[in-house]
C-alpha cells in the first residue's frame, strides 16, 4: 500500500484538474522503472484507466493504480509534497530504497 500525505494530496488533487482528470473517478499510476543514478527512479503520472495488472489502493481520496512488478519496491511508501523556496515537488520516502540519490527521484535495494 501506498500512502499519501495531505500535502500531495492538494497538488495531486489540482494538477489532475488542470490535465483534464478527475481525482473522484481517475488514477494517480506510480511505478518504477530502470535509470536514474541510483539505478531505480520512480514514475509518477495520471490514467484514466487500469488494467489486468494494477494494484488500486486509496488512501486520503486519492486512488493510486500500481503495475504489479512495482509493488513490492513501493510497499509502504509515502508520497508527499514539498513546495516553497527550496521544495522538491513530490517526495517518495521509500522504506525499501537502501540507498538514495541526492535528488531523491531515485533509488536502489
Amino acid at each position: 500500500m501506498i500512502k499519501v500525505s495531505d500535502t500531495a494530496r492538494k497538488k495531486i488533487i489540482d494538477l489532475m484538474k488542470d490535465d483534464g482528470f478527475d481525482a473522484a473517478i481517475d488514477y494517480v499510476r506510480v511505478g518504477v522503472k530502470s535509470g536514474g543514478c541510483s539505478g531505480l527512479s520512480y514514475d509518477l503520472k495520471f490514467d484514466k484507466t487500469k488494467s489486468d495488472d494494477d494494484k488500486i489502493f486509496v488512501d486520503n481520496d486519492i486512488t493510486i493504480a500500481i503495475e504489479k512488478k512495482s509493488f513490492l519496491y513501493l510497499a509502504g511508501t509515502i508520497l508527499e509534497f514539498s513546495g516553497g523556496i527550496n521544495g522538491k515537488g513530490f517526495i517518495f520516502n521509500n522504506p525499501n530504497a537502501n540507498r538514495t540519490c541526492g535528488c531523491g527521484e531515485s533509488f536502489s535495494l
